[in-house]
């Protein structure tokens, strides 16, 4: 690993220790998105290859093999288990998936999580029968297209942080086994597990643009540890996704709210838009 996270990639030092399936679930491998460091040397080492792309770019992701190799060609920014950073670890954690499985990520989310919860329209891609649907993605001008764009074939990295796209429908499905505590896919204990806050504070330390300063993360999912205004409600999971949806399920309030735009955030905090729907939605709780 890096002996200065910011520092040449060349001035390493050992880990400390080989990184696990938790550490990759709670973004913990040392390895991910640092924002304010975008001109580090590990930085632009991981946007040349093609590791940490900003938003999910399909057609310039290589297969998962490749994709692995180029990993495996750097050094960690930070030690395993040491801080949170956003992103790489769920990218990592679907290869380790395929792997384990035999299969594609995709093929394996379609036969444990989609065909059980009645998940038609979620998937790595969207074939031509049903593009028309797809809406067109914004990001200061067109992002993608529909027809002809990167999610009308199937990808080369079915990427698990950021690689589907679905409905609404589909997502409240998902939502809905949530809060439900896994029923049909898995146990009330997983539920539980994963949906509470797994980061120590020095794990959340600099996490501030990401989580704020009212969640933590549980496994690959932000979890509302205090209240810091009306929708902050303690127990509350979810994420806003950057090009422009936002999920959540709330336990206590018996709350599942989803709203998807086309357009990407203008930054990592998101749009005064996402506020706006999540005041409306509590402020109709009576």
């Amino acid at each position: 690993m890096l002996q200065d996270p910011r520092g040449a990639l060349e001035d390493t030092v050992p880990a400390q220790r080989s990184i696990t399936l938790r550490d990759l679930l709670t973004f913990t491998l040392g390895l991910g998105h640092i924002l304010p460091w975008g001109d580090a040397p590990i930085m632009k080492a991981c946007q040349e290859r093609g590791i940490l792309t900003g938003p999910p770019q399909p057609d310039r992701t290589p297969e998962p093999n490749e994709w692995m190799r180029r990993l495996g060609e750097l050094p960690l920014a930070y030690q395993p288990g040491e801080r949170w950073l956003y992103d790489l670890g769920t990218d990592v954690a679907g290869v380790l998936i395929s792997r384990a499985a035999g299969q594609s990520l995709g093929a394996f989310m379609q036969e444990r999580i989609f065909d059980p919860l009645g998940m038609t329209d979620t998937a790595f891609f969207v074939p031509e029968a049903k593009i028309d649907r797809l809406a067109t993605s914004y990001a200061n001008g067109v992002y993608d297209e529909a027809r002809g764009g990167q999610w009308s074939r199937p990808p080369a990295f079915p990427s698990g942080s950021a690689g589907l796209v679905s409905t609404v429908d589909d997502y409240h499905a998902f939502c809905r086994m949530l809060l439900d505590r896994g029923e049909r896919i898995l146990s009330r204990a997983s539920v539980e597990l994963l949906t509470a806050n797994q980061l120590s504070a020095g794990q959340r330390e600099g996490t501030e643009l990401f989580l704020g300063t009212d969640k933590g993360w549980g496994f690959g999912m932000a979890v509302v540890t205090r209240r810091g205004h009306l929708s902050s409600v303690p127990g509350r999971f979810g994420w806003d996704g950057g090009l422009g949806t936002s999920a959540h399920t709330d336990p206590v309030e018996g709350l599942i709210g989803i709203l998807m735009t086309q357009q990407a955030f203008p930054s990592p905090k998101g749009a005064p838009l996402f506020d706006d729907f999540w005041v409306q939605a509590y402020a109709a709780i009576e």
